[in-house]
């Protein structure tokens, strides 16, 4: 006998102008299930649950709750029918302790004292209840991201809702703090919880859910057990394609082991005692490292722990307060970014939004940002070759897929998935010595993620030096010949490919020196 879905959205469609997010969509989640949402970026898993959260309204269809229609118009009508959402960035007052985080917006017994004893008991059983290691006394300011992570889910624990969303919750943990996270949600499932699992992650969904729902496009193509189904099965619902994938870099390693002998002798980047510090303190100390040619070498992290202030270092967008940087046989400590850039070196930023992109200019201007002083964008007058600009546009385009109208439009027009090819377009389409890539696949759908994959491969091959930024471990792994992992500004370990060991790499990026 079927049982009446704890969830069930029928018929949702959602249009933001030109574009149609949701199409049709029907979706069922069962009572003490965790059910993985499973898509590219931009198919509409999130938007989805969006809707059902109050944040979007749909433009037709029906939500139903354990059989009866209703209607959400906003987060808190979603929390008094049980719904809470777990959002990738945390609406968290940094100075506030954990507790007045989780019951701001709440009905306070003893309001006149704000005497939050209660609130702080209530919390403590959650947390120990379902495994959520938490000070409720802690402020949020000191805690590490994982710990932060949990701060919200006990902010919808705390305010009883039994159907639980989780958009990309794994994004900033260690792989200790997702085996915890998982463990967590088994215990509140176990109590007879439902919990919806927002990823684009194969592994996770494949470990960690019992049922598997794939959207692409805005539309829902495939929901069975994870029992039933594989990972091929699962790409190519994703991707739209019956093509083999035996081949594929998601899913072999040997493919990239068989790239990692061709690491050469000479040192293309050389960092030594790298300190930078600001106003707010210092935020990358002690830091030295080397890439030669034709290596890969991954940093891994949690995001804020100097990575970003590294590449800038390097770069000069940030000045040093102590140490140096070489580029070849050359020392660039104190020179400009344009500088550095004509020595053969290429940036993809972490913010592709506000760092190296210019929303007014057009896709053309904008593809060869940087480049446009030399030949054959520029005379020795100074006058730009418009021919040369559309030209090297129309390829770059093609060649990256990037979808827009043409080489004229304007870039702010761009979704944010192909603004990042279009600095990936950027980035390589010259040839560098030197590639600084800060999570370069970020927003990108699967085939665009292999074709990434297969350029820093056939850069790597030709004896470019990259310097791989990256929040994806899995991506790390698959495509470094070392890793070195940062913690509060400094490396605390870097190991070889043949050492690598997700949760040796986890507990570095939790500050235990690899010796230890």
């Amino acid at each position: 006998m079927n049982q009446t879905p704890i969830l069930h959205v029928e018929g949702i469609n959602k249009r933001f102008g030109a574009v149609q997010a949701l199409k049709d969509v029907d979706l069922s989640l069962q009572s003490s299930e965790i059910h993985g949402l499973l898509g590219g970026n931009g198919a509409g898993k999130t938007t989805l649950m969006n809707v059902v959260y109050g944040l979007y309204k749909p433009d037709s269809g029906q939500i139903f709750l354990r059989g009866r229609p209703v209607t959400i118009n906003s987060p808190r009508d979603a929390i008094a029918h049980g719904i809470g959402m777990v959002h990738q960035h945390f609406l968290q007052i940094n100075t506030y302790t954990v507790t007045e985080n989780i019951v701001l917006g709440t009905p306070i017994p003893h309001r006149p004292t704000m005497d939050l004893t209660q609130a702080r008991d209530k919390i403590r059983a959650l947390s120990d209840r379902f495994g959520l290691e938490i000070d409720p006394e802690a402020h949020i300011e000191d805690l590490p991201m994982g710990a932060r992570q949990r701060v919200e889910i006990l902010k919808a624990l705390y305010r009883g809702v039994d159907i639980l969303i989780l958009d990309e919750p794994t994004t900033n943990l260690t792989p200790q703090e997702v085996d915890s996270l998982f463990e967590s949600l088994k215990l509140m499932v176990a109590e007879g919880m439902s919990v919806v699992f927002i990823t684009h992650k194969l592994r996770e969904v494949m470990s960690v859910c019992d049922t598997i729902s794939v959207l692409r496009e805005g539309r829902r193509l495939l929901t069975a057990p994870r029992s039933e189904l594989s990972e091929e099965e699962i790409v190519r619902t994703m991707v739209g394609s019956e093509e083999a994938l035996e081949d594929s870099m998601l899913f072999s390693e040997q493919r990239r082991d068989e790239e990692a002998g061709i690491v050469r002798e000479e040192i293309v980047l050389d960092v030594s005692d790298m300190r930078i510090a600001d106003e707010n303190g210092v935020l990358v100390d002690d830091l030295s490292l080397s890439v030669r040619a034709g290596e890969i070498l991954g940093i891994a992290g949690v995001a804020g722990n100097g990575q970003q202030e590294l590449a800038e270092g390097i770069l000069g967008i940030r000045p040093l307060s102590r140490g140096r940087v070489r580029i070849g046989d050359r020392d660039v400590t104190g020179l400009g970014t344009r500088q550095i850039l004509h020595l053969g070196v290429a940036y993809v930023p972490e913010d592709r939004l506000q760092d190296g992109f210019l929303p007014t200019a057009s896709v053309a201007q904008n593809l060869i940002l940087g480049a446009q002083r030399r030949t054959p964008y520029s005379s020795a007058r100074g006058v730009l070759n418009r021919r040369a600009i559309t030209e090297t546009a129309v390829a770059l385009i093609q060649r990256f897929h990037i979808r827009t109208q043409g080489p004229e439009d304007m870039a702010a027009t761009l979704s944010g998935g192909n603004i990042q090819r279009m600095m990936l377009a950027r980035a390589f389409a010259h040839p560098v010595r030197l590639l600084i890539l800060h999570n370069p696949t970020s927003g990108l759908d699967i085939p665009s993620v292999e074709f990434v994959y297969d350029l820093l491969l056939s850069h790597k091959r030709e004896g470019t030096a990259t310097l791989l930024i990256s929040d994806d471990l899995d991506e790390l792994m698959l495509l470094s010949d070392r890793i070195a992992t940062l913690y509060r500004g400094r490396i605390v370990g870097v190991l070889e490919r043949s050492a690598f060991d997700k949760y040796t790499i986890g507990r570095m990026m939790s500050g235990v020196e690899a010796h230890d």
